[in-house]
């Protein structure tokens, strides 16, 4: 499938909201939208949403630089895409502040493989343990934020992929 220039502005758009919005929360431990937006891009714009990602990642390394832990942005934020596709067809907030918050959960476990590649076991293991209390401010703050935000973002978003697909015609 060829990306035409509206997808290429589509994807710049998604692109350019999620770091400002991390930078945004940046003060606050492990508190942010980026999951939710992960989420609902997933949603509302299906595979645009890997181009969203990939940028994402990009723009992280140039910003903060290509370290060990950069290389986790290339799977970890694809792993939430993947689940999201699964359960595509719910509308639960509940359910989707769940997910998102098990996610949050788990990140610190998904982004310590590469310690494992590059230090062994003990290199992960460390890793892990010591960022479990910002794993629970993470699932805490992604099960929250996906109560509150999940419909109100999904409906904006909703409305601009619609948008999107009419070829910008408004009714």
């Amino acid at each position: 499938m060829k990306a035409t220039v509206k997808d290429i502005a589509v994807c710049a758009f998604l692109s350019a909201i999620r770091p400002v919005v991390q930078v945004m929360l940046g003060f606050l431990p492990n508190i942010e939208l980026v999951s939710l937006l992960v989420i609902l891009y997933t949603l509302e714009f299906k595979r645009k949403t890997l181009c969203v990602i990939y940028v994402f990642a990009v723009l992280e390394g140039l910003v903060y630089g290509f370290g060990i832990w950069w290389w986790m942005y290339l799977y970890v934020w694809t792993i939430l895409y993947f689940i999201a596709g699964v359960f595509r067809k719910n509308t639960s907030t509940l359910l989707w502040a769940l997910i998102s918050g098990i996610y949050g959960l788990s990140f610190g476990f998904l982004c310590s493989f590469p310690y494992l590649i590059m230090g062994g076991p003990g290199a992960m293991l460390s890793f892990f343990i010591s960022g479990i209390p910002f794993d629970l401010l993470h699932g805490a703050g992604n099960f929250a934020v996906m109560l509150v935000f999940y419909r109100p973002v999904r409906r904006v978003l909703a409305r601009i992929a619609r948008y999107c697909e009419e070829g910008g015609q408004t009714g």
